[in-house]
């Protein structure tokens, strides 16, 4: 066989990044229809209930919460951390995802990205306003957040920048500031087509609104390309810079389990981690929900499933060398601290996170097969995810609950508001993207007609 014919063998091998046959007008018309023209399926009615069920529990949550107070909580002395911290970090990473594919990729120039990085930056926002509260209303006196702000009150006491809490403030509001500006920017011009298409007149105000005047000339795109260039570079030091702040939350402390300078790359590649698996979570119903299989396809899946490979390597890595240092350091605390995880009250938690983060993905994830089974790395994805809690709640929980000194050692148990506050917060997330999908384009229409020609070239 010639090269040429190698060359074509590979490229029929590999998934395409947009099924052939499309043109621009049928990318717009299918992609505009789910929210113009297609009547609101049943299936959206229930899960939106579901979700608003759920958001409806957080707000009950919360409200308990401001009349009791913290104590309805399982914190107590010494773990002065719980939940609220646990949720905090595994929500951040879940946004983690968005930002790389938005960004980091944009300026990589991968042309995979171009079916996910829409809803995956909504993604994003909805984590980030799921994360945002549970600090505040960790602090007690959440209506006095504004204390973590650098104000010149009039008594003269300054916020305590020594603290990584105070850091979180700025890492976390520009983090949600320049992801919300990447994904309107972005918008921009989808908004004009559904503004030049909707034909309720309600619609085409409320999209006119919001496209500032786009008409797509010549000067309009000059502009929104460089704008959207000089956002994703923004964007993407934030991928590493706010988990990293994060991660201090811990570092600094003299706790055995959390002062270890491992964590800052530990935890944004968990970050990563937890964050593509999120997106194959909500990418594989989507797709399959509104037949979108054209546009995310199998390619889509596996490049994320090898994302997913490649972070939790390293993840794995930051294991082995968590527990390598605290035998080779030669501390008692910190031999014992891990002693502790492995065989102590926590143990089973601490096995299983040990499986949902490596045994199983890690073992999986190495077969092309099952890269490319749409079940499996949905059943996966969920594991990952499931494991990452876990990762976050061991750190945080059995670092505390068996310190320096055996007279303070304590067990923590969450109570039912810890739960339902947990439970409204995946509330909040799903009902904020199921209204999303609904009432704007989940896939960029501009950028999928931008693919058009590059189907054609890999087929020929």
């Amino acid at each position: 066989m010639s090269p040429d014919g190698l060359e074509k063998t590979a490229v029929e091998a590999r998934p395409p990044v947009l099924a052939p046959g499309h043109t621009y007008a049928s990318i717009t018309d299918k992609i505009s229809s789910i929210v113009l023209l297609q009547k609101t399926k049943r299936g959206w009615w229930f899960g939106f209930a579901v979700a608003f069920t759920l958001f409806m529990v957080l707000n009950f949550a919360v409200g308990y919460l401001m009349l009791m107070g913290v104590g309805i909580w399982g914190i107590n002395i010494p773990i002065a951390w719980g939940f609220a911290i646990v949720n905090f970090v595994w929500w951040i990473g879940i946004g983690h995802a968005g930002t790389l594919i938005s960004a980091f990729l944009l300026l990589m120039r991968q042309a995979w990205r171009q079916s996910i990085n829409r809803f995956a930056e909504a993604m994003t926002l909805f984590a980030v306003a799921s994360a945002g509260m549970f600090p505040l209303l960790h602090m007690g006196r959440p209506w006095l957040f504004y204390w973590l702000m650098p104000y010149p009150d009039t008594m003269g006491t300054w916020p305590q920048f020594r603290s990584p809490l105070v850091w979180d403030v700025f890492a976390v509001s520009t983090y949600g500031t320049i992801s919300l500006l990447f994904w309107f920017v972005g918008l921009l011009p989808d908004l004009a087509t559904l503004r030049d298409r909707a034909s309720n007149r309600l619609a085409q105000i409320t999209y006119g609104f919001l496209a500032m005047g786009w008409r797509g000339s010549a000067r309009h795109w000059q502009r929104y390309e460089m704008a959207y260039l000089l956002l994703a570079g923004l964007a993407t030091p934030l991928v590493v810079s706010v988990h990293t702040v994060v991660s201090f939350d811990f570092t600094i402390a003299v706790v055995p389990g959390w002062h270890s300078t491992i964590f800052p790359p530990y935890f944004v590649a968990g970050a990563i981690y937890s964050g593509f698996a999120m997106v194959l979570t909500l990418a594989i119903p989507l797709r399959q929900f509104y037949g979108l299989e054209d546009f995310i396809t199998l390619r889509h899946l596996e490049n994320m499933a090898k994302i997913l490979l490649a972070t939790g390597l390293i993840v794995a890595y930051g294991y082995v060398m968590e527990t390598f240092m605290a035998f080779y350091s030669g501390s008692t605390y910190d031999r014992s601290m891990i002693m502790n995880r492995m065989t102590g009250p926590y143990a089973p938690v601490y096995w299983l996170l040990i499986t949902g983060n490596i045994a199983i993905p890690l073992t999986a994830l190495w077969s092309a097969k099952i890269r490319r089974n749409v079940a499996a790395l949905f059943v996966i994805s969920l594991i990952v995810q499931m494991g990452m809690w876990l990762e976050r709640f061991v750190i945080v929980v059995t670092s505390l609950h068996r310190d320096f000194m055996p007279s303070a050692w304590g067990m923590y148990y969450p109570t039912i508001w810890d739960w339902a506050t947990f439970a409204g917060s995946i509330g909040l997330f799903l009902t904020l993207f199921f209204l999303f999908i609904r009432f704007l384009p989940m896939i960029s229409i501009f950028e999928m007609r931008g693919l058009v020609h590059q189907v054609k070239e890999e087929k020929a």
